[in-house]
């Protein structure tokens, strides 16, 4: 799958969220990534409204064996676990992990000593009707910056 593996490590930040969108979209330019797109952004927005602001992760996006691709974003705080609930008509927010548990084909939350890793799992980004993508982007490789927001 072209545009993988891509591993980013960054601050969790308001404004990493739309740079984040971004790079994915650039990154899968011509395929339908909106869902793969939306499920980081939300995953993301989880750590800066839950764990804290200038929080470090580390996002991954890799192919699975079975065709799939796997978004990871670890962050240190291993005892904060995403909760899925119900959000009411009139609630303002709460809707994230609702909309990653309804795109992804299954999620889940690893624990380690020090870190969590929540993690989604989606089908693989489909080429647009007559899209082309730019000969750049599908030599894959990793991004890798050391929290270009500060």
């Amino acid at each position: 799958m072209s545009g993988l593996p891509l591993t980013w490590e960054f601050l969790a930040v308001p404004q990493a969220v739309p740079e984040v969108r971004r790079i994915l979209r650039a990154r899968f330019a011509g395929d339908d990534a909106d869902d793969l797109v939306l499920c980081v952004s939300e995953l993301l927005a989880n750590v800066i409204t839950h764990v804290g602001e200038r929080t470090p992760v580390s996002l991954r996006v890799t192919a699975t064996p079975s065709g799939r691709v796997r978004v990871a974003l670890s962050d240190p705080a291993s005892a904060v676990w995403p909760v899925l609930r119900e959000s009411g008509p009139d609630g303002t927010s709460g809707r994230g992990l609702l909309l990653v548990d309804s795109l992804a084909l299954r999620w889940g939350v690893e624990q380690a000593p020090y870190r969590k890793t929540v993690w989604c799992e989606l089908r693989a980004p489909r080429a647009r009707a007559g899209a082309t993508r730019p000969s750049a982007l599908l030599e894959g490789g990793n991004i890798v910056t050391g929290g270009g927001y500060s």
